[in-house]
């Protein structure tokens, strides 16, 4: 049931000193911009494809929009034995790959997304 969640994590409770403290995080408006200009690069390239973004692709997409370089094909190989991970996570894992490639304008997969996207499957590591 798990492999069929796209993202999927545990949130500690963070402690009061860290609520109360004066840090500043990366200002909504920012991140804002960034999510914007990143459906925008999604609706492009999904333009005539009857879909229109990463979460909504099917296997051809995911093989035609989901390329990797060589660092992230070895590394996804390695996830891939080491966390016994399923076909439908392999490619949760692209598509989740992808999107944040789009959120830094990459037009190439690269070891770092796909690390953040397994990151984000915590619990196909805890089977």
């Amino acid at each position: 049931m798990l492999d069929r969640i796209d993202i999927h994590i545990e949130v500690p409770a963070v402690p009061y000193k860290d609520l109360s403290a004066d840090y500043m995080g990366e200002k909504s408006e920012d991140i804002r911009k960034r999510v914007v200009a990143a459906r925008g690069i999604q609706l492009e390239r999904f333009k005539g494809e009857k879909i229109y973004c990463n979460g909504q692709m099917k296997t051809r997409h995911i093989k035609k929009y989901c390329k990797l370089k060589e660092d992230a094909q070895g590394l996804l190989e390695t996830a891939m034995h080491r966390l016994a991970l399923s076909a439908r996570a392999y490619a949760r894992i692209l598509k989740l790959s992808r999107t944040i490639a789009d959120l830094e304008c990459s037009g190439d997969i690269s070891a770092h997304h796909i690390s953040e996207a397994i990151q984000y499957r915590t619990l196909d590591r805890e089977q």
